[in-house]
Parts: C-alpha cells; structure tokens; sequence
C-alpha cells in the first residue's frame, strides 16, 4: 500500500458524500458517496456503506453495496455482506460465500493476459 501521506479517511455511517472523493491515503466507508471514490492505498466499505459510483484503489475490502465498476490493482476482498452490482477488474480476488456480485470479472495484470494469449497462439 501507497499510504506515503499516511492519511485516513473515515465517512461515517449517517453521512452521505455527494461528488468525488480521490486521496492517496485509506479510505474507510460506512456511510454513502454518490460519486467515484479513487484511492492509491486501501479501501475499506462496511457492512452498512454504500457507493453509486465507480470505486479504484490499490486493495479494498467491500462488506456493503456498491452500484458501478471496481477496479483493484492488486487484492480484492468480497465480505460475506458484499452486493456487488457492476464489473470487476482486479489482480487477486477473494469472495466469501454469502457475498452477491453480478457483472464481469477480469483477473490477472495486462500483462500477464497479454502473455496468455500469445502462448495460446502459438500452440495452434
């Protein structure tokens, strides 16, 4: 994790953001944002946050309801409580049995694919 600023930012359950929210430090969510939130470090909604909006972080760990597209650089985590309504692009995912996602899901770095499917071409 990013986190050089060593911020943490914390919306409450009970409060509502409207607009976008971009930091380099943690992001600790109970409450809501109508907007996208992008973070270079962690993101961590509880079990009653809920986002409409696209959410971007390095890792995030999502026990609420997010309504738009994920995207995780390295590990993401779905709670048991996770209502997932959107695409999903991340490089390690976890999903706890409970946990409701209805979308795509694209694994793995580019780069990684890249090579995948240039080893798959070549076999023909």
């Amino acid at each position: 994790m990013d986190n050089s600023n060593g911020s943490n930012n914390i919306i409450g359950q009970g409060t509502s953001l409207n607009g976008n929210l971009k930091t380099s430090g943690n992001v600790r969510l109970e409450g809501s944002v109508i907007g996208d939130i992008s973070s270079s470090s962690k993101v961590a909604c509880g079990e009653t946050s809920f986002v409409d909006g696209n959410l971007n972080a390095e890792n995030a760990e999502l026990a609420g309801k997010v309504s738009g597209k994920v995207t995780v650089k390295e590990l993401l985590i779905l709670k048991s409580t996770a209502k997932i309504q959107g695409d999903i692009s991340t490089n390690n995912l976890i999903i706890e049995s409970g946990a409701n996602f209805n979308g795509a899901c694209k694994m793995g770095k580019d780069e990684e694919l890249l090579d995948e499917s240039s080893i798959i071409e070549d076999e023909e």
